[in-house]
């Protein structure tokens, strides 16, 4: 079989975690797919090069997805790598912010990502902080430009320049932040922080053309599963996870990366469910990037729903 490509906006990071691990530990192979990785960044482009056809998947945030396919048409997602919004805000530890307390960023610059930033945009209008009023700067990070550029790390090294006040980034991130003890974690959305249901405005998935869907139902299907069967693996056996960073990731981050997927464990759920999509879509309205409410099935590829739950042993 032909190689096909799996785009991935950031790659040493936990949040794509699954999708790269895939790759890495073989699950792809065993279900047949020939697959590689490209870094795309940033995740709008992921998108466009699946609209185009030049990648057959993309392992992104799924609301992002509208980036390239106005009214959701054309795309459908077909699992999820982990369950809820995914990126950290932290600020410098120079700004006096602590967690929960989201006024710290009123008066402040925070470094984010094209789409990526939309969840903080919404998050704070939800926490009654009005961006303009209260002067908060979301724009690109310094330095944050190329196809195959590594947003987190990028946040991460501005943040200790003092180029920006804080970030809106994912997990690796925050922690190599933390680590040269530049950084302050003020919000973890997946676990608790924020308003109420910011959990839900998009999460990691793993989404497909409509075009590939109908004519090779048997690679969607096949992907899925090799996310599925990965998402268990790495449940039982987390020492995969070190080998894998350590062939994709620099050696400090692959040092960081084992801590960081042990914690995300919990939210490694293929599923996505009736709750997620319309939570998501409320969102994506409330943002003006939806007219009105899309059918379950409009945003999820379920011929597939059942393959979520049905891991199978492990490639030797």
């Amino acid at each position: 079989m032909p190689t096909m490509k799996l785009a991935v906006p950031d790659l040493i990071s936990n949040s794509y975690f699954p999708a790269v691990a895939a790759v890495e530990l073989g699950f792809f192979k065993q279900e047949g797919l020939n697959v590689a990785l490209e870094l795309i960044f940033p995740i709008d482009k992921a998108y466009a090069a699946l609209r185009d056809g030049a990648v057959e998947f993309v392992a992104g945030s799924a609301h992002s997805a509208l980036s390239a396919f106005p009214q959701w048409e054309g795309v459908k997602l077909l699992c999820a790598q982990a369950q809820g919004m995914y990126w950290f805000l932290v600020m410098h530890v120079d700004t006096g912010a602590t967690r929960g307390d989201i006024s710290g960023v009123k008066g402040r610059s925070i470094g984010a990502a094209p789409w990526v930033e939309m969840g903080l945009r919404r998050l704070l209008v939800e926490a009654g902080i009005d961006v303009d009023h209260h002067r908060v700067k979301i724009a690109p990070v310094p330095g944050a430009i190329g196809s195959s550029i590594n947003f987190g790390l990028t946040a991460a090294k501005a943040l200790e320049a003092h180029q920006i006040d804080g970030f809106w980034a994912n997990g690796m991130a925050a922690e190599v932040a933390v680590n040269r003890r530049v950084g302050t974690v003020v919000l973890d959305v997946r676990r608790g922080d924020g308003p109420s249901g910011c959990f839900n405005y998009t999460m990691a998935s793993l989404a497909s053309t409509d075009r590939l869907i109908s004519k090779e139902p048997d690679i969607a299907a096949a992907a899925v599963r090799a996310i599925v069967n990965t998402q268990a693996t790495l449940r039982s056996d987390l020492t995969l996870a070190s080998q894998v960073a350590r062939k994709v990731f620099p050696a400090l981050e692959a040092e960081l990366l084992p801590e960081l997927i042990r914690r995300d464990l919990p939210f490694y759920d293929a599923s996505i469910s009736p709750e997620f999509v319309a939570d998501m879509n409320k969102f994506l309205c409330d943002l003006g990037l939806l007219d009105g409410t899309l059918k379950y099935d409009q945003f999820v590829a379920t011929q597939f729903c059942a393959l979520w739950h049905g891991a199978t042993e492990r490639p030797n």
